[in-house]
């Protein structure tokens, strides 16, 4: 089996909501030896921003010297991305080797695994085998039933930001939802939480306090220094960092790393202050409000939601203040576009639409009658890199961000990147 036949296999056997639940997931890895159990974890939920903390608190154990494993979805450039070690994304021949080693197991089960749970499965053997000191898992989605959740009691359970996602899955109030996500809260572990709405902060405090589990809030203790187009400096107590994420919400989420980088020394793990500043300085997440060019400025961000798109505008006030740009745009038909596009409008020269590459995906034309109903000149693209060029050709050199679904961040990103 080579590489591309291993993401080929993985990708095809879809996630679906018939295949909720753990069961699968814990047949697959018992097969396996429970590669899971014999490895340390952060367990990071949460609706917006656990992404961003799952890199800052890699990048901080990878300073400091531990050998860290890092999982997240979805990948940005490459299928590979989702499964690092020490800041590099699993190797073909791994990925290869342990895929096909999988799916013997997998194939021979009568209720076959799904595309998430093959590929959590796959990371947990290739950290096992690579003997990492330390694992940031990052919940694919809700908590409970994520087949991530098969780990033991972690470390620490952390939660960032919770809003309304997911609802006819999740649950239908902020409550349903956070309790949901309470699940990967287990006897022994410590909880570190963003201190968001109250009824999801209270509902996971209460959690917490039912399992007897140590709770700690993250609250607004970043203060904001100032910021440029590259980064941003804040205080956090009595000591000044450097952070390479732009935005207030990542100084939260910085708070919400750092407050989980302080329990884990709690417990032994030797991390020093200034491994800590390293690591926040030098933590890279692509498609976070990256700045891929400064001349003329090109800005890409993967927010994809009402709330990501309120700290995507607040962020611009701050690093572009004051300026009106073009906006390439495409999101799903799930999400409240509309909401979207009304934060969005005021801020906007001008828009070109696109597709993004998913059977979720809100039709281009569809999303320019939301602009133009605003006032906003837009236009659809048939493709992403025809809609790099139109932008582009539009702005001139006026700043252009280009934000919506991650499924077209990649190919934005290569394009952009490499001058096509």
């Amino acid at each position: 089996m080579t590489s591309s036949e291993a993401i080929a296999y993985i990708e095809n056997f879809t996630w679906s909501t018939s295949k909720m639940g753990l069961e699968r997931t814990v047949e697959l890895l018992a097969a396996m030896g429970d590669p899971q159990k014999k490895l340390k974890f952060v367990h990071i939920t949460g609706s917006n921003g656990k992404g961003s903390t799952c890199a800052m608190v890699a990048s901080v154990l990878r300073a400091a010297g531990f050998k860290t494993g890092l999982f997240t979805s979805p990948h940005v450039c490459d299928f590979y991305e989702r499964i690092q070690i020490n800041g590099t994304g699993i190797p073909a021949g791994r990925l290869s080797e342990i895929t096909e080693a999988v799916a013997k197991i997998a194939d021979a089960m009568d209720d076959h695994p799904s595309q998430f749970e093959l590929i959590t499965a796959i990371a947990m053997e290739y950290f096992y085998r690579e003997h990492c000191d330390l694992v940031v898992l990052e919940v694919g989605m809700g908590g409970a039933l994520d087949s991530t959740n098969v780990i033991p009691a972690p470390l620490v359970a952390a939660f960032t930001n919770i809003a309304l996602e997911h609802t006819e899955y999740l649950g239908n109030t902020l409550q349903e939802i956070a309790a949901t996500k309470a699940g990967i809260i287990k006897p022994g572990c410590s909880v570190v939480c963003y201190d968001s709405a109250p009824e999801a902060v209270d509902t996971i405090r209460r959690i917490c306090s039912e399992k007897n589990v140590p709770f700690t809030l993250a609250g607004d203790e970043a203060v904001h220094i100032r910021s440029s187009i590259r980064e941003q400096v804040f205080s956090y107590g009595d000591r000044e960092y450097t952070l390479s994420l732009l935005g207030r919400h990542q100084l939260r989420n910085a708070v919400v790393a750092l407050k989980i980088i302080g329990l884990l020394t709690d417990a032994g793990y030797a991390i020093g202050e200034e491994q800590i500043r390293a690591g926040l300085r030098d933590t890279f997440w692509p498609a976070r409000f990256e700045v891929l060019r400064e001349d003329p400025v090109f800005i890409l961000d993967g927010g994809h939601n009402p709330q990501c798109a309120g700290a995507l505008i607040r962020t611009l006030d701050e690093v572009l203040p004051g300026q009106k740009v073009w906006f390439l745009t495409g999101v799903l038909a799930d999400k409240d576009y509309a909401q979207i596009a009304d934060l969005i409008a005021p801020y906007a020269l001008g828009a070109v639409c696109v597709t993004p590459d998913s059977p979720r995906a809100l039709n281009a034309s569809d999303y320019v009658k939301e602009f133009t109903a605003r006032g906003v000149k837009a236009q659809a693209a048939d493709s992403v890199k025809e809609g790099i060029a139109c932008v582009m050709r539009y702005a001139g050199c006026e700043p252009v961000v280009a934000f919506g679904s991650l499924y077209m961040a990649g190919e934005i990103r290569k394009n952009v990147l490499s001058g096509d």
